[in-house]
């Protein structure tokens, strides 16, 4: 990581976001108007392409906790994705 590498609070808030996307699309989160939970595994996968995308174009551009939060994002969505698959 850069010494440089300057935290930006939008994101932590971008990353939570694909994260709430994924855990939705992962049947983890109830569908807000409907309050249902259901299973769209394409869209999941979409999300963690994208937030893997992300990872290989920001590297050794973000500070300490931004890497471990979407390391972390990566992960966890991965675990459920391969859960469903």
């Amino acid at each position: 990581m850069p010494h440089d590498a300057q935290p930006d609070p939008r994101f932590e808030d971008f990353v939570f976001l694909q994260a709430q996307n994924a855990g939705l699309f992962l049947g983890q989160i109830p569908h807000p108007s409907s309050g249902e939970k259901s299973l769209n595994l394409r869209a999941a996968k979409s999300v963690l392409d994208c937030l893997e995308m992300l990872d290989n174009k920001t590297s050794g551009n973000l500070t300490m906790n931004e890497q471990k939060l979407l390391s972390a994002a990566i992960e966890n969505i991965r675990s459920l994705y391969q859960q469903n698959f």
